[in-house]
């Protein structure tokens, strides 16, 4: 967790917090996406995370896909942007979320995959392959790529 949201907790307890995440829907050659195992929830979805104060959107990405998969990327485009219900999450704790999302589409990158504390496991897997266990709050793009819904989205 990041300083700021560490101090912002400490004043408002777990009412709900807002925050800016970038998520990155890395393709690679053969059409297939970049899925991510959480070790915190049983559950697949793709590298990003939570913007840190000063931090543009590209930033973010570039920094949270490094921390996640130990990929560098390149030209990433604008997927979508992702508001509404679905970015409410209560977490174990009792901590309230609202997160708007920023999502990318990568289809250059380098670097060998490699898992960090966050990861059980990081897999390319076709659209057909997808797992059951989809992340619910990463579920509207991933399904959105799936579907080839045209980008930039608005939701």
């Amino acid at each position: 967790m990041n300083d700021y949201i560490q101090t912002m907790r400490r004043m408002i307890g777990h009412e709900t917090l807002l925050t800016v995440g970038c998520g990155a829907i890395i393709e690679d050659e053969y059409g297939r996406i970049l899925l991510q195992h959480r070790t915190d929830a049983d559950v697949w979805g793709i590298p990003g995370g939570v913007m840190e104060i000063g931090e543009t959107f590209l930033e973010t990405l570039e920094r949270e896909v490094y921390e996640e998969t130990n990929l560098k990327i390149y030209h990433p485009q604008l997927f979508g942007l992702y508001s509404g219900k679905k970015g409410l999450t209560q977490y174990a704790n009792g901590d309230k979320v609202y997160s708007i999302q920023i999502i990318f589409h990568v289809r250059e990158f380098e670097g060998e995959l490699k898992r960090n504390n966050e990861s059980r496991e990081l897999r390319f897997l076709h659209n057909n392959e997808l797992p059951p266990n989809i992340n619910p709050h990463q579920a509207p793009f991933i399904y959105d790529w799936v579907e080839g819904v045209s980008t930039p989205i608005i939701k």
